[in-house]
C-alpha cells in the first residue's frame, strides 16, 4: 500500500514533503560516508590482539563483509517494496505495528544523533593534536562542527546531498592513497623485535573469533545508509538495490585493502593493541610527518560521516512524526525538501551529547539495539512474504529464504555474543525496552491530541 501511495510523489516540494531528487551517486556516498568512520581506524589493534595470525586477521574481515552483503539483499527488497524514507523504522512499523516501530525508530535516532556527537568529538581531538592552540576547545570545535552540516542541511537536500558526494569522494581517495603508499613504500620495514603471540585454539579460538567479529560488524555498520533517503531517490526501484550492492562492495574493498596494508606494513604483533593501527603504519612509512599526515586525512574523512548522520536521523523523526509517533510539527519540510523541525531537533540531541558528555554510555546501552533493528528487518522480509506474497516487490532479495534466513541467524548469534561480552549494558538496554511501553503510551497519547 505505501508503495503505491509513495511512487506517486511528485519531485517537487510541498508543505511536509521531500524531494526526490537523489540518485545513486548520491545512494553509494552516503552509504560509504557513513559506514567509514571511526571504527576502521580503532578496531583492527583489538581484532589483532583477539587473533595474532595474518590470516584469522584477514578472515573475520571478510566473514564481516559477507554477513554486510547478505544483510543488504534482504534489506533491499524492503526498500524498493517500501520506498519512504527513514530507514529500518519504516519497515518495522509497516509490518509489525506502532510499538515495534517505536522501538526501532527511536533507538536509531538516538543512536544516529550520539554517532554524530561521537565522531564531531573525534574531529575535534585530532585537530587538537594537529593545532594544540586549539586543544583546549575540543569541545566547543565538535558542537561547531555538528551545528555547521546542521546549518549546511537546512538550505535543502541538493546541499546536503551535495555535500556527502563531494566529502565520501575524499574519504575514498584519501583511503585509497594511503593504501597505495604503504603498499609502494612499506616493503622495507624493519622486523619486530616483539615475538609473535601464540594465537588461540579450540574454544579460546571459538571465543575470540565471536568478539572480533562483533567489532568488525560494528565497523561495517552504516551499510543500510541508502534506504533512509527511499522516497528522495528518483528511481527507488533500480537505484536502491544498485547503492546498496556497489555500496557494500566498496566498503568491503576498501577494508580489506587497509588492513592487507597494514599488515604488509606492520607485522601482526605491531597491530595487536594498537588504538590507531593505520596510524602506526602512516609513521612508518612518512616518518615523523607520518601523525600529522594521517590525522589530516582521517579530520577529512570523518567530515562525511557527521553530514551522513545528520541527515539519516532527521529522515527517522520526520518518518515517526508523520505516522504520529512524534509531535506531527516534526513531518514538516521547507522548500528545499529538508525536514527542519527534525533536523533541529537532531542537531540539539547531538549537540546535548556534546556537553554532557554522555556519548559513550548511552552509545554502549542503544548499541544492543543495533543489531536488534537488522534483525527485526530481516524479520519483516518473512512477515511480508507470508502476509502480503502479491504485493509488489521490484526487487526480490536473492536466494531467499536461506540468505536472509542466515542473515537473521547471525544477528540472533551476533546478539547473544553480545550479552555474553557486555552483560551490564544489555541489563540496561532491557530495562529501557521495558520503560518503552509507558513512554511509547504517553507519546501515542500526546500525539493523537496534536
Amino acid at each position: 500500500m505505501h508503495a503505491e501511495v509513495e511512487a506517486n510523489l511528485p519531485t517537487l516540494a510541498k508543505p511536509g514533503r521531500l524531494l526526490r531528487i537523489l540518485g545513486v551517486g548520491f545512494g553509494l556516498a552516503v552509504i560509504i560516508g557513513n559506514t567509514i568512520g571511526a571504527g576502521i581506524l580503532s578496531s583492527p589493534g583489538t581484532i589483532a590482539g583477539r587473533l595474532p595470525n595474518g590470516l584469522l586477521f584477514i578472515e573475520v574481515w571478510i566473514i564481516g563483509g559477507l554477513y554486510a552483503l547478505l544483510g543488504a539483499i534482504s534489506v533491499a527488497e524492503l526498500g524498493t517494496m517500501i520506498p519512504r524514507s527513514g530507514g529500518q523504522y519504516v519497515f518495522a512499523h509497516d509490518a509489525l505495528g506502532d510499538y515495534a516501530g517505536f522501538i526501532v525508530g527511536w533507538s536509531d535516532w538516538i543512536s544516529t544523533c550520539g554517532s554524530s556527537a561521537f565522531i564531531s568529538l573525534i574531529i575535534s581531538q585530532y585537530a587538537g593534536v594537529l593545532f594544540p592552540s586549539l586543544a583546549s576547545y575540543t569541545t566547543a570545535l565538535a558542537i561547531t562542527t555538528v551545528v555547521f552540516f546542521g546549518v549546511l542541511q537546512w538550505r535543502g537536500i541538493r546541499w546536503g546531498s551535495g555535500v556527502q558526494n563531494v566529502t565520501s569522494l575524499l574519504k575514498a581517495l584519501a583511503f585509497i592513497a594511503l593504501v597505495i603508499a604503504c603498499f609502494a613504500m612499506g616493503g622495507n620495514a624493519p622486523a619486530s623485535a616483539a615475538p609473535p603471540a601464540e594465537a588461540p585454539h579450540g574454544v579460546s579460538l571459538f571465543v575470540a573469533l565471536i568478539l572480533a567479529l562483533q567489532l568488525v560488524i560494528y565497523t561495517y555498520d552504516g551499510w543500510t545508509g541508502v534506504i533512509y533517503f527511499s522516497e528522495e531517490v528518483q528511481d527507488p526501484d533500480r537505484d536502491i538495490p544498485r547503492s546498496m550492492f556497489g555500496g557494500v562492495l566498496s566498503v568491503i574493498a576498501i577494508y580489506l585493502l587497509v588492513n592487507l596494508a597494514v599488515l604488509y606494513v606492520l607485522p601482526i604483533s605491531e597491530i595487536a593493541g594498537s588504538d590507531l593501527a593505520l596510524g602506526k603504519a602512516a609513521q612508518v612509512i612518512f616518518g615523523t610527518n607520518g601523525d600529522r599526515i594521517f590525522r589530516a586525512l582521517m579530520i577529512l574523512s570523518m567530515l562525511s560521516a557527521v553530514n551522513a548522520c545528520q541527515l539519516m536521523a532527521s529522515r527517522v523523526l520526520f518518518a515517526m512524526s508523520r505516522d504520529r509517533l512524534f509531535s506531527t510539527r516534526g513531518a514538516r519540510a521547507n522548500k528545499g525538501g529538508t525536514p527542519t523541525i527534525a533536523l533541529l531537533l537532531s542537531t540539539v540531541v547531538a549537540v546535548l551529547f556534546i556537553l554532557t558528555g554522555t556519548v559513550d554510555q548511552v552509545g554502549a546501552v542503544v548499541a544492543f539495539f543495533f543489531v536488534v533493528n537488522y534483525g527485526i528487518s530481516f524479520a519483516v522480509v518473512f512477515v511480508l512474504r507470508r502476509r502480503q506474497p502479491d504485493r509488489r516487490r521490484p526487487y526480490r532479495a536473492w536466494g531467499y529464504p536461506w540468505t536472509t534466513g542466515l542473515s537473521l541467524l547471525g544477528s540472533i548469534a551476533f546478539l547473544g555474543g553480545a550479552v555474553a561480552s557486555d552483560t551490564r549494558n544489555s541489563v540496561y538496554a532491557v530495562i529501557v525496552l521495558a520503560a518503552s511501553y509507558p513512554v511509547f503510551r504517553l507519546t501515542r497519547r500526546l500525539t493523537l491530541s496534536d
